[in-house]
């Protein structure tokens, strides 16, 4: 297997002679049942496992390739499934645990934080904890506040932790096989809307690094730094702003920790402008982190203030007209740009 580093076409993509393409759900699948082929110590534990209504095609055909005692469907209990990953991890296992819900993550906060996370430093780096921690996020559906939130900067936040967010299918497979390999605790977040996102992947095993965010699309007037589902819609802004004369960088990050700092850097130096398109919420979060970095390492190449786009300080609504409202989109990044162009 290769840490793959080849040819990407003008949106980040690899170039391949003849691309093979898959959905992102499939990318993660595939990933999955080769990890299991080559490693008999990985498992997949949490709830619905079994069921496509949870985790999509991201497991499908697994129970019947592996059995039980590797697709592990448990309980309605956070705590518990996710404190037993983290014992298989500590005694030399590469568990999976994933949460379909990832608000529903907060209910295991103490197996993640206090435990996985502190378990290598408090044993003075001689006892790794494999463990992948996975967590869906779901929004719009008219699914509201407890079933709809994006809480990856909490983990971002915590020393110990790794925190990867794919946007293509591509980055989806090579994250969650070098998640895996990993010798110690990564949070993979994924969006159930990136889920149908079809897009070039190899068929053999390879892996994405974990720290290194790529350059979507290349531009010179302005710098959008955007994760997981805001990719997309910032390509969307940057495209429809290229028939404007304006033209548009867009970074990826992938990994939101360790955060790719020289990538987004060096971006905000040539095109001195920065706009900051993420999933959760503005205060305190991913975004914060960004303009932070920004403006305490490229502050004199700034032409403008920097723009934030990320949800409102305030729980997701039930009603579809409030989502409208609520979730950002492209329009919204079109908008944050113009206002410093």
């Amino acid at each position: 297997m290769q840490l793959i580093a080849q040819a990407r076409n003008q949106r980040g993509y690899p170039i391949m002679s003849s691309p093979r393409k898959l959905s992102y759900s499939l990318a993660i699948n595939e990933a999955l049942h080769q990890i299991m082929t080559k490693d008999p110590s990985v498992f997949l534990i949490g709830q619905g496992v079994k069921s496509p209504w949870y985790v999509g095609n991201t497991a499908r055909g697994l129970l019947e390739r592996f059995g039980e005692k590797r697709i592990i469907d448990t309980p309605v209990s956070e705590n518990a499934m996710t404190g037993a990953a983290v014992g298989a991890a500590i005694v030399g296992m590469k568990p999976i645990v994933v949460h379909p819900r990832m608000d529903f993550m907060m209910y295991a906060m103490d197996p993640i934080i206090n435990e996985a996370a502190n378990w290598f430093y408090m044993n003075g780096g001689n006892c790794p904890v494999p463990v992948v921690f996975w967590g869906i996020i779901n929004r719009w559906g008219e699914q509201a506040a407890q079933h709809s939130q994006a809480i990856h900067a909490i983990f971002a936040h915590v020393p110990g932790l790794k925190v990867v967010m794919p946007a293509t299918a591509y980055d989806a497979k090579g994250l969650m096989i070098s998640a895996i390999q990993d010798h110690n605790p990564v949070v993979f977040i994924d969006d159930r809307l990136l889920y149908g996102h079809v897009g070039p992947v190899p068929e053999e095993m390879y892996q994405v690094e974990i720290g290194k965010g790529c350059i979507r699309r290349e531009g010179k007037d302005a710098t959008v730094v955007a994760c997981s589902l805001m990719v997309h819609e910032a390509i969307k802004a940057a495209d429809e702003l290229a028939f404007q004369g304006v033209d548009v960088e867009v970074i990826d990050l992938r990994t939101i920790k360790p955060l790719d700092r020289d990538l987004i850097l060096t971006s905000v130096r040539k095109t001195g402008r920065l706009i900051v398109a993420d999933v959760g919420w503005q205060s305190f979060g991913v975004s914060a982190e960004i303009v932070a970095l920004t403006a305490t390492l490229a502050f004199v190449a700034l032409k403008a203030p920097v723009m934030r786009v990320a949800l409102p300080d305030c729980p997701a609504p039930a009603s579809k007209v409030l989502e409208d409202a609520y979730y950002p989109d492209a329009k919204d990044i079109v908008n944050a740009i113009k206002k410093i162009i």
